[in-house]
């Protein structure tokens, strides 16, 4: 049998002397400082090892000592040249003033916005130093600023500008090499289109005009002469001037007349330059009649108007007044002659911003409304609303037009000035055009009326 060990019990706590804790507590400190020591011994030795990015891997010697090396004196630094702080000013202070001028950029674009968001999608003009890719005729460039100054205002007037203005384009073109007239000047003409449009928002009228155009110069002949090519298009851009607004509107004169007899009041909104025409018409023939010019802001288009009548020798007897006093006019009118900037298939007419007002009342109080209209200003389009599609006045010709009295727009004051609305046909009596007068449902007959005829 296995002989058992005999093994001494554990010692208790209490059995272990006081002198031997003490000296194991006082050992395990010194272990755990020198330890700590070792420790950070290696973390410099391994510091200075290790090379640093953009400098030698040389060891660092004290400034006295590298002093003493050179011979006793340290070396001074060299000052830093008066240009250099000057250039550092120059870009600092450059900073500061692209900083300012980009918040004050971003102040005006935000009392530019007029206001609420659901009118943001309405035509605005871009600032006048915008790039456009491809090269720019400087009529163009020229036109550009007439038309976002509102210099040239109108569906007659801006159209014309800008046919003829082409005129001058087409001129100045020419074909390069290896290229056809046909093909190479249409992607000459799209940037000056561009280009307008960012200006303002090109019209109905205009893009009829510029679709016809188009037409023209896909139907040129490759071999013709480049210069009879141009000829050939001019003309064409002088018989479309001839025809569809010149002629159209000494027709749309003698319609219109016949409706106006001696002893009537006539009442018109804003400014028509085919109205104005009729008017002067109907004075030259002898007719005895007056004219109730309501007008409105911002443009205040009706003033122009104004002076155009009641000048000369012949003047018309005029009434002027703004457009909150319409409903006492309208009791004295006998007929309301209004413009349109397009006329749309569905009998509606788009026209300055206030000639729906005029419309509706005026059928309120039984007076026929009648639109003079060309119909190369015809949309095949259907429109039942100004929300969908329009345009905003600009602030600076918002204020221009402001007297001092007015409120200026603030950051929580905006103003709103859409620039046209849409009249319901319903409200309108007949469409004056160059092919006779037209009830608002036949409006949509125009094309055929017109056989579709181009340029």
């Amino acid at each position: 049998m296995p002989v058992p060990t005999m093994v001494d019990p554990e010692p208790s706590v209490g059995n272990t002397a006081p002198s031997q804790q003490a000296a194991k507590k006082v050992m395990t400190k010194a272990e755990r400082r020198e330890l700590q020591e070792k420790q950070r011994a290696a973390k410099a030795a391994l510091k200075q090892s290790q090379p640093q990015p953009g400098k030698p891997n040389q060891p660092q010697q004290p400034k006295q000592q590298q002093q003493q090396q050179g011979g006793g004196q340290a070396k001074p630094k060299p000052p830093q040249t008066p240009q250099k702080k000057t250039f550092l000013t120059e870009s600092t202070a450059a900073k500061q003033d692209r900083a300012a001028k980009e918040a004050a950029a971003e102040e005006a674009a935000a009392i530019q916005s007029h206001g609420l968001r659901i009118f943001s999608h309405f035509g605005q003009p871009k600032p006048i130093g915008h790039t456009v890719k491809g090269d720019i005729h400087p009529t163009i460039i020229r036109l550009g600023l007439l038309f976002s100054e509102f210099k040239i205002c109108g569906a007659n007037a801006r159209c014309i500008a800008t046919l003829t203005a082409f005129k001058q384009v087409i001129q100045d073109y020419t074909t390069p090499a290896q290229n056809t007239i046909s093909r190479h000047l249409m992607t000459h003409i799209s940037p000056q289109i561009t280009h307008l449009v960012s200006a303002r928002p090109m019209s109905v009228s205009m893009g009829n005009a510029i679709r016809e155009l188009k037409l023209e110069i896909s139907a040129i002949d490759i071999d013709m002469v480049e210069q009879d090519a141009k000829d050939a298009l001019c003309t064409k851009i002088d018989n479309y001037i001839r025809d569809r607004i010149i002629i159209a509107d000494q027709v749309i004169q003698e319609l219109a007349g016949k409706k106006i007899k001696d002893g009537d009041v006539v009442l018109t909104y804003a400014k028509s330059s085919v109205v104005q025409k009729v008017l002067l018409q109907a004075q030259e023939d002898g007719k005895k009649f007056s004219v109730v010019v309501v007008d409105s802001k911002p443009l205040l288009e009706g003033k122009s108007l104004l002076r155009s009548l009641t000048s000369g020798a012949n003047s018309i007897p005029c009434t002027y007044a703004l457009l909150p006093a319409l409903p006492s006019l309208l009791t004295e009118a006998t007929m309301v002659l209004v413009g349109a900037h397009a006329l749309y298939s569905n009998g509606a007419v788009y026209s300055r911003a206030g000639t729906a007002m005029v419309a509706m009342m005026a059928k309120m109080h039984s007076v026929p409304v009648v639109v003079c209209c060309e119909t190369y200003k015809f949309s095949e389009g259907v429109m039942v609303d100004g929300f969908s599609k329009n345009e905003l006045v600009p602030l600076s010709i918002t204020q221009r037009n402001s007297s001092p009295k007015d409120i200026a727009p603030t950051q929580n004051l905006e103003r709103l000035n859409p620039l046209y609305d849409l009249t319901p046909p319903r409200y309108i009596t007949a469409v004056v055009t160059e092919v006779g007068l037209i009830p608002p449902s036949s409006i949509s007959s125009i094309p055929l009326a017109l056989g579709k005829t181009s340029m």
